[in-house]
């Protein structure tokens, strides 16, 4: 092996030593193996060990994985036994790990068509939910109707809740124990307050939810909030009451048009003991503890929930929206939608939510020991491999998406420890069960011979070696403690003229005798190694990553570096859409160095001068405000989106340079935001409040536009022949104006002046009588 060589380090005393080293490190258990003055070289790579002639004295463990059950999965959930119904594969798997030594293995899911669904409708009856009450009353016959669609096995439940019947939280005065309706005039009869009431268990009779639902009357509480987690928490603990079925699919809708009650509100009605998670449901069917414990915690809520496989649904009114919104992030397998303030949409309501549910895949991890690294990697739907993530959406009823699940112990704990694990997709109950053994002892170790004739009597022969008993020194235990002489000194010295032991140590039978240091181990043949003259980081010997042989840092798997604190892993890399990098950058050391112009962040997800950028901000704005678009499901949302701050306006402004403007379609609508980003790594979205839409003109309007232009043309070029025949007309006259100003004519000459008769003068000469005349003839 080419470069370091971590295994000949000079650390590794033993067998077990050099297997924890590295994954790939091996050790020689060969008797005439190596150095006699060292045992370094019977630690190293396995190639290294065979070229020098240790084959088959090898030991050399790795992980390895055993599938213990596997069933096939089925593909339809409702028959004769619904037991039997099988949506994950394999369902149990043993692992034999050696440290650093990674295996893997391949889980498949999928969510079976007709599965058995059980619904338990949990209703806020305080005096705002009247109108709702009302439009429910039929509620069961139509549900079971829309529902029937997506399964044959169906049931219903019933429950309700308003608050703790404790001041301040209820009207507790004598006057308001009856009727807390008590003087309000707009209502002035309803029920005592109650913090939850189960009214019927689940049942494919849903008549009787129409009956229980038409007895219910309306309370009323003094505060805004609802005591609706103490409600929920008895739904999801008291499963034979519920009726909760193992083989089918538990849905919860929580309907409310207010905020809940959380952990430590209790403290104002004097409550100090925090909720215990169990079932106190009385005779009557209330609950019974609501005046002695506090309300239950978001955590205790999603441990109970996730523990009996139940998806809660948020039904809320959309003023709450965004609450319960993010409280589904830290509620896993949970869902939210809005709910009309008259609750005439909670039909649609609950199947969009289970189609919601049963599109979606997500594996969860129940007790996983410390010392247990695990990756994963998604193959959904559309073929590709997404590392680090482990879930899909957009699934059909039917489709099969797998998991690539990597495993890797970091340490070796005591002895004969063994761990397991479970790994279960959310809301499914259907579970994974790991069980982990270690492998971290050599065979060779099982085979030591005590007193071995080859330790001279004086030391356990094990894995090549003697390890030498009290008192006694040298490779084979042939010396005792003390011995010494300048025969042997040569054998002291790393070279000649060096010095003894290195000077950090005594020459005794012919082997150093290392100095203790408060620094740490001085250890070699020559006393010319230690564990503490490593390269630091940040004050950490090898960055804590590694450890200090020689003066040199061996990095634990996963790590880098002359001081180990460059990490090979790239889970920190992958962007929340699956991308290293976000694509606009390399993993260096576990981090993102962004090399696209303009990006920053920890994966380099921000990137306002970034092409597509107006894309990625518009699903996080869909999905945030409408609860729409390839981001809709809550959990992904919340993933993608989560440094995003949306604020909706009525006009936007667009004065500021350096907030990029965005625009996409909505309905022949335009949708108009900006987005800054911010110093702390956040964007500031600014969204308006409703699309810029246009009104399409009727044909009428278009119809006179159409003749009021031709008109209105038709009038222009009029005007302008007008003007241009004027402007003619003119220049004429003023040229006939100008010649006749010119004009200078006699009055002899003019023709106007000049008499009727004309007289010509004739010159002639003739002969008359033989005589010649001249003259003139008039």
């Amino acid at each position: 092996v080419e470069g370091l060589n971590l295994c000949t380090s000079g650390s590794a005393t033993s067998c077990e030593e050099c297997l924890l080293i590295h994954p790939k490190c091996a050790w020689c258990s060969k008797e005439e193996f190596g150095s006699t003055k060292s045992i370094t070289s019977r630690c190293d790579f396995l190639q290294n060990l065979i070229a020098n002639g240790c084959a088959g004295a090898i030991e050399n463990p790795s992980s390895s994985i055993s599938v213990v059950k596997n069933v096939p999965l089925s593909s339809k959930g409702s028959g004769q036994t619904h037991l039997d119904v099988t949506q994950i594969t394999p369902q149990k798997v043993a692992l034999n790990l050696r440290p650093g030594d990674r295996t893997s293995f391949r889980v498949q899911v999928r969510q079976v068509e007709d599965y058995p669904v059980d619904l338990y409708y949990l209703m806020d009856l305080s005096l705002s939910m009247n109108d709702d009450l009302d439009n429910i009353r039929n509620l069961g016959t139509k549900l079971a109707e829309e529902m029937r669609k997506l399964t044959s096995n169906f049931r219903l439940g019933f429950g309700s809740f308003v608050d703790k019947n404790i001041s301040p939280f209820s009207y507790t005065a004598p006057r308001y124990q009856n009727n807390p309706c008590i003087g309000y005039k707009l209502f002035p009869s309803c029920v005592p307050s109650f913090g939850f009431r189960h009214l019927l268990s689940l049942t494919d009779k849903v008549d009787r939810f129409n009956e229980e639902v038409q007895k219910q009357k309306v309370s009323r509480n003094r505060d805004a909030p609802e005591g609706g987690f103490d409600a929920i928490l008895q739904a999801a603990v008291c499963k034979e009451k519920i009726g909760w079925r193992k083989e089918a699919s538990h849905l919860l809708v929580f309907t409310t048009d207010d905020v809940p009650h959380i952990a430590l509100d209790g403290k104002l009605g004097g409550l100090v003991q925090p909720h215990d998670g169990q079932c106190h449901l009385n005779e009557a069917n209330e609950y019974g503890a609501s005046s002695q414990l506090d309300y239950p915690s978001l955590a205790l809520l999603g441990e109970k929930l996730a523990e009996n496989n139940i998806h809660l649904i948020f039904a809320v009114t959309k003023s709450h929206y965004v609450l319960y919104k993010n409280f589904t992030a830290l509620i896993p397998g949970t869902t939210v939608e809005i709910l009309h303030k008259d609750s005439k949409n909670i039909i649609e309501l609950i199947v969009k939510a289970y189609n919601s549910i049963r599109s979606k895949v997500e594996l969860t991890v129940w007790d996983s020991p410390e010392d247990i690294g695990l990756t994963f990697t998604a193959t959904c739907q559309d073929g590709l491999s997404y590392p680090g993530l482990r879930k899909c959406g957009d699934l059909k009823i039917g489709d099969t998406v797998s998991f690539e699940v990597a495993v890797e112990a970091r340490s070796c704990p005591t002895e004969d420890t063994s761990h397991a694990f479970t790994i279960k997709p959310a809301g499914f109950r259907d579970t994974l069960e790991v069980a982990v053994t270690y492998d971290c002892l050599c065979g060779c170790t099982g085979r030591a011979a005590p007193a071995s004739g080859k330790c001279s009597g004086n030391g356990t022969y094990a894995c090549g070696l003697c390890e030498c008993d009290a008192g006694y020194l040298g490779a084979r235990c042939e010396c005792e403690e003390g011995a010494s002489g300048d025969m042997h000194h040569a054998m002291c010295r790393e070279a000649e003229g060096k010095p003894l032991c290195s000077g950090r140590g005594e020459c005794s039978c012919n082997q150093c005798l290392c100095y203790e240091s408060e620094f740490g181990n001085i250890y070699g043949p020559f006393c010319e190694c230690d564990d503490f003259s490593c390269a630091r980081y940040k004050g950490i010997l090898c960055s804590g990553h590694g450890e200090c042989h020689c003066g040199e840092c061996k990095c634990h798997a996963g790590y880098i570096g002359d001081n180990c604190n460059c990490s090979t892993e790239t889970d920190g890399c992958v962007s929340s859409d699956g991308q290293m990098c976000s694509g606009r950058g390399t993993c260096v050391c576990g981090k993102c160095q962004c090399t696209e112009p303009g990006a920053f962040g920890e994966t380099c997800e921000k990137c306002p001068t970034c092409p597509g950028v107006c894309s990625t901000k518009r699903d996080c704005i869909e999905c945030k405000l409408f609860n729409s678009g390839r981001l809709a499901d809550n959990q992904t949302c919340q993933k993608h989106c989560k440094d995003e701050i949306i604020t909706t306006v009525d006009v936007l402004e667009t004065d500021d340079p350096n907030a990029i403007l965005c625009a996409y379609p909505v309905n022949n609508c335009v949708m108009k935001f900006t987005y800054l980003e911010l110093a702390s790594g956040k964007s500031n979205l600014t969204v308006l409040k409703e699309p810029a839409c246009s009104s399409a003109p009727s044909a009428v309007t278009i119809v006179l536009a159409v003749i009021g232009s031709v008109v209105l043309i038709g009038i222009i070029l009029l005007g302008l022949w007008k003007l241009l025949v004027t402007i003619h007309d003119r220049r004429e006259f003023d040229r006939f104006q100008s010649e006749r100003s010119r004009a200078r004519y006699e009055m002899a000459s003019n023709p106007l002046y000049r008499k009727p008769i004309s007289t010509h003068n004739i010159e002639f000469t003739f002969n008359k009588l033989n005589k010649s005349y001249n003259g003139t003839v008039d």
